[in-house]
């Protein structure tokens, strides 16, 4: 069973911003493309930090009020340096957070939560950049056909996980919700039944309704 991976679904055509993008124009490409980070690339396209939006504010939040910026002064000396930033090399975030082509949807997804990040370069092994993947490009994987993923649980789980069980199991698929159904021979291919059907791409939920024959 192959699983979508992050090269599978990132965006290949990707503004990037050099490092010495000026700050308005770092501003524009964001504003003008919807994006809320960019990543910051060096020689030969390697990536060297993002930017985001929340770097830019700190500045124009010291343009906006000088004196309040002396009262921020005890945030710390990151602060103090990014309110005069004016290039991208000055503002971004490093070093930058990414995520290889060969990485797992999941895997792409829990990098995300865990920086509490929207969007990350994507990289080749020397840190060159490849692609940009967003939570939306994540999302993809739950966009695909109820029967498609039927018929991936068929192959992968009644006909190669539970074998001589086939005839007697049967998959319905609602809206990437998955209820198996039926008997098979042993209690432990009952989770290890679900845990396949479960890490299928497009699979929100499943509903576990596998019994094994009584005895006596």
């Amino acid at each position: 069973m192959r699983r979508r991976t992050v090269g599978d679904v990132m965006t290949t055509a990707v503004v990037s911003a050099y490092e010495a993008a000026t700050f308005k124009d770092i501003a524009q490409m964001m504003t003008e493309r919807g994006f809320s980070a960019l990543p910051v690339v060096g020689d030969g396209h390697r990536v060297i930090g993002v930017v985001s939006e929340a770097d830019l504010l700190v500045t124009a939040e010291h343009e906006d009020d000088g004196w309040g910026w002396l009262a921020r002064i005890g945030r710390g000396g990151r602060s103090r340096v990014r309110a005069h930033a004016l290039t991208a090399g000055e503002l971004m975030s490093a070093p930058p957070i990414t995520v290889g082509p060969d990485a797992s949807v999941a895997e792409a997804a829990r990098v995300m939560h865990r920086h509490g990040v929207k969007r990350l370069p994507v990289v080749d092994e020397h840190g060159y950049l490849l692609g940009i993947v967003s939570r939306r490009d994540l999302l993809k994987v739950f966009t695909r056909g109820d029967d498609e993923i039927r018929a991936e649980i068929c192959e992968e789980v009644v006909g190669h996980l539970l074998g001589g069980d086939a005839e007697t199991v049967a998959v319905e698929v609602d809206k990437g919700v998955v209820t198996l159904t039926g008997r098979v021979a042993e209690q432990r291919l009952i989770p290890a039944a679900v845990r396949v059907a479960a890490a299928t791409d497009g699979v929100v939920e499943v509903i576990d309704r596998l019994t094994v024959p009584a005895t006596t």
